[in-house]
């Protein structure tokens, strides 16, 4: 019997919990999902690892936007890493691309030197970079574990053939992770590309409990979010682990 793996996405302590409830085999935590993910504060951190009974990936990412990081920037991406070692994290999530869109080779490698023995995902950073090939072995040698990727589509079923086709270059150097879009509808099929772990955010939105809003006011860019929490759902994870 072939061994399929889920990695959900869990931006709270009630998503974390709805995750592990569905069937999540791993977690990867972050915050602000809506714009790609950030990394957690520390008491997110803390918290879920302690409450979690499957193994938590913590994403490094100070910011929104591109993938080229500042002196600065790094720095905090270094503590933060620091920070969820000392703090139980079972691996990290992250990713580097050089301005000419090729990946960060020496960034990278000294970050899964920094992570270790922690393992190390590299992100959907690999889906806006040059060449989807040459950015897979920088990837491996730089001493990454897995890697996140939709095949450089939107979704990972738009992105199956290229998906299909990393596998088989990956062999067994580096798994490759479908994730963006994975739900019960298509997983049979991002199966068929030879992949054996999945990553799902099986978001909803929850309506807030605050009866009130004044609706002059905008909180975000976006007039939903200021009305809404979004959260994991336990059935959505509960209906693509059943599948694989």
């Amino acid at each position: 019997m072939e061994n399929f793996r889920l990695e959900v996405v869990a931006t709270s302590l009630e998503s974390l919990e709805s995750a592990i409830e569905g069937g999540a085999d791993r977690i990867e935590l972050c915050s602000n999902l809506f714009c790609g993910g950030t990394t957690p504060s520390a008491g997110l951190i803390q918290a879920a690892i302690s409450e979690s009974s499957v193994p938590v990936h913590i994403l490094i990412r100070p910011r929104p936007g591109d993938f080229c990081y500042n002196k600065a920037e790094m720095n905090l991406i270094c503590r933060d890493i620091e920070f969820a070692k000392q703090s139980g994290a079972a691996g990290i999530v992250c990713g580097f691309l050089l301005p000419d869109g090729n990946i960060d080779k020496e960034i990278t490698e000294l970050i899964a030197e920094l992570a270790s023995p922690l393992s190390v995902t590299f992100h959907r950073a690999f889906d806006v970079s040059r060449d989807p090939f040459q950015a897979l072995e920088d990837i491996i040698e730089a001493g990454c574990q897995r890697l996140l990727t939709s095949g450089q589509k939107n979704t990972a079923i738009e992105g199956r053939d290229l998906i299909s086709q990393l596998v088989k270059h990956a062999g067994d150097r580096i798994i490759i992770m479908p994730g963006s879009g994975v739900n019960a509808d298509n997983i049979q099929q991002l199966k068929e590309t030879g992949a054996h772990e999945f990553h799902m955010s099986g978001s909803v939105n929850r309506d807030s409990a605050s009866i009130f809003y004044n609706d002059k006011v905008l909180l975000s860019d976006n007039p939903v979010r200021d009305s809404v929490i979004q959260m994991t759902s336990k059935d959505k994870v509960a209906a693509v682990k059943r599948l694989i």
